[in-house]
C-alpha cells in the first residue's frame, strides 16, 4: 500500500487524521493543518453579522460582530474621524407621510438597530447613498428636504419618499463647497 502524506506537514495520512470526504477529492491534507490554515487565515477577516467587511471599509477591525455599532465601538477612534459613509431615508407604517433622513457608515446596520425598538420590526430602509463626507451629505439633505417639507421634527420630515430621494441624489458636495466660496 503506498503511504500518501500530508501536503503541508508532511505526517503520514490514515483513518484517524485524514477525512474521508477528502479521500474521494484527494485532498492530501490532514485535519490538523486545515484547522490551522483555516485559523491563519481568517484572523484578518472582518465580519459582521455573517457578511465578509473588506480591509478597505472605515471601520474595518478583524473580527466577528453582530453589527456595525459592536465593530465601532471595538474601533472608535475610526468611526469619529471616518468622514465616508451613507445617508439614508427610512420610513415606518406607524408615521405614514414621515420619513427620516439619516446617515450612517452602513445604513442597513443602522435600520436593524431602529428594529430593536420596534416590537413590529416594520422599519424599511427605503434609499441609502454613499458619500465621501456623509456628516456634510446629511446637513445638506436636511437643510433641502426641510425647504420641501410640510413639517419636521428633527431628522423626521413630512414629505414624499420620491421627492427626499431626488434631494439625495442631486447631492454634490463639490459643487455646494464651490458655491459656499462664491457667497463669502
Amino acid at each position: 500500500m503506498k503511504h500518501i502524506n500530508c501536503n503541508v506537514c508532511g505526517t503520514e495520512l490514515n483513518n484517524n487524521n485524514w477525512s474521508d470526504s477528502w479521500k474521494k477529492v484527494n485532498r492530501k491534507q490532514c485535519i490538523e493543518c486545515s484547522k490551522n490554515n483555516n485559523t491563519k487565515s481568517n484572523v484578518n477577516r472582518m465580519y459582521v453579522n455573517g457578511k465578509y467587511i473588506p480591509n478597505s471599509h472605515p471601520l474595518y477591525k478583524a473580527g466577528k460582530y453582530k453589527t456595525f455599532e459592536d465593530a465601532a465601538f471595538q474601533s472608535l477612534s475610526s468611526y469619529t474621524t471616518s468622514t465616508e459613509g451613507e445617508v439614508y431615508i427610512i420610513t415606518n407604517p406607524a408615521w405614514k407621510g414621515w420619513i427620516k433622513v439619516g446617515m450612517a457608515v452602513e445604513a442597513e446596520d443602522r435600520c436593524k438597530g431602529y428594529q430593536t425598538s420596534s416590537p413590529l420590526r416594520d422599519y424599511k430602509l427605503e434609499f441609502k447613498k454613499y458619500f465621501n463626507d456623509r456628516r456634510k451629505a446629511e446637513h445638506l439633505a436636511h437643510t433641502i428636504c426641510d425647504e420641501k417639507s410640510t413639517k419636521r421634527k428633527g431628522e423626521w420630515f413630512e414629505l414624499d419618499i420620491r421627492t427626499a430621494i431626488e434631494c439625495i441624489e442631486n447631492i454634490n458636495i463639490e459643487k455646494n463647497n464651490e458655491q459656499i466660496k462664491e457667497n463669502t
